[in-house]
């Protein structure tokens, strides 16, 4: 049987593909650390709940293909409140940030195109690009200069003939980056002067540690027919399982084109949206609470990598990731080894080996993704079971 092209130039999840290891590994009585997925252990907030119980219409119906008006009107004064002004029709429901992400694609990219993302970044990026027939064009950049990489002369000498949009995820997974407001104007004006696109993938926009206000690509207005902002409710309110996201952009022929994929999936669940429009009511204190505490806990991480000789990692400002290159000859490797034939005690760790992330063969062999999602013993647990596990890997 034969398969597509597109299909076959994809490749499993960094975060899921030793999932059949853990399996095993747990069979035999290991207790795993799980640094590899970003789903947080932070409570999703009561209210989504409570709109689920009081949910008592007698049919659960097909909701609009755009979303349901109560969730649209939820994030446009999301926006407002942070002095960004959208109309209903610049925001289009979809079944989490993957989906905004993929259609945003698949109506801007056609075969043989490139989109330009800074790397390491978010594997699942090549998938979607690969299922337009495109491809990422990765701007480099290293752990040892904390992965900068907006600098316009940089940025500009990787655009093409084939280029169609750029991409940036702020604050970064894996990262951590965040960019300053003089940055994400840069990025914007190198867009506009070469006619392309700029997606912001902003699903970690909550999540910056300095006391910077929260920023998005979406309050550049003159930038109207250039900015698609992709926002999510799975990381800012812990609902990962909602699976609600959403696409934005004020260009108007986008927006069009982008509800012909909308109709052909027909809707997003009608009950998830009911729920999710409800966590928009949660108040700033609970932003600030999840804050501080993804704040003490990257600290932990940074602290205790900073004693593993030979790592080189530099302290994010957003999101809950860190990057960080290990004395290791293949981080995958090492990550079957620590399933199939460490323990401490009975205890082994799991994190996201680092190649995936990259576009540029070679690239992020030995480097790994760590998602400080877990309280903060289990952390530091972690984080010594990954130094024991170093030493006695390159001990063998």
């Amino acid at each position: 049987m034969k398969f597509s092209s597109k299909v076959l130039k994809c490749g499993l999840s960094p975060m899921r593909k030793f999932h059949p290891y853990a399996v095993a590994a747990e069979a035999k009585g290991k207790k795993i650390y799980h640094l590899n997925i970003g789903q947080p252990d932070i409570e999703t907030p009561k209210a989504y709940f409570d709109a689920v119980k009081h949910f008592d219409l007698p049919v659960l119906a097909y909701a609009p293909s755009p979303g349901i008006p109560e969730l649209i009107e939820a994030i446009r004064k999301y926006y407002a409140d942070l002095d960004m002004h959208f109309d209903a029709g610049d925001i289009l429901i979809t079944n989490g940030g993957s989906e905004a992400l993929q259609i945003a694609m698949n109506c801007i990219l056609d075969d043989g195109d490139e989109i330009l993302i800074p790397e390491p970044f978010y594997p699942n990026y090549n998938t979607m690009a690969y299922t337009c027939g495109a491809k990422i064009h990765p701007i480099p950049t290293s752990p040892h200069d904390g992965y900068h990489y907006a600098d316009r002369a940089k940025v500009e000498a990787e655009i093409n003939e084939h280029t169609r949009a750029i991409m940036v995820t702020n604050p970064g997974n894996p990262t951590g980056a965040v960019l300053t407001p003089e940055e994400m104007r840069m990025m914007v004006d190198i867009a506009k002067a070469h006619d392309l696109f700029i997606i912001g993938d902003e699903a970690y926009r909550e999540f910056v540690y300095a006391g910077e206000p929260l920023q998005s690509m979406g309050q550049f207005e003159d930038a109207a027919e250039n900015v698609i902002v992709i926002d999510t409710v799975s990381k800012r309110f812990s609902a990962c399982g909602a699976r609600i996201g959403c696409m934005i952009s004020r260009n108007k022929e986008l927006m069009a084109q982008a509800m012909k994929y909308a109709q052909c999936r027909l809707s997003v669940p009608t009950l998830d949206q009911v729920a999710a429009a409800a966590l928009y009511t949660v108040g700033p204190d609970y932003f600030a609470a999840v804050r501080e505490e993804y704040k003490r806990r990257r600290d932990t991480v940074v602290s205790k990598l900073h004693e593993i000789p030979g790592v080189v990692c530099e302290c994010p400002r957003g999101a809950f990731y860190i990057m960080a290159a290990l004395p290791v000859d293949d981080a995958d490797t090492f990550q079957k080894w620590l399933l199939e034939e460490f323990d401490d005690n009975g205890d082994t760790v799991m994190f996201a080996p680092g190649e995936p992330f990259y576009a540029t063969p070679g690239k992020g062999k030995n480097e790994i993704r760590i998602a400080y999602v877990l309280k903060q013993a289990d952390l530091e647990r972690a984080m010594d079971l990954l130094a024991k596990g170093i030493a006695a890997y390159n001990a063998r």
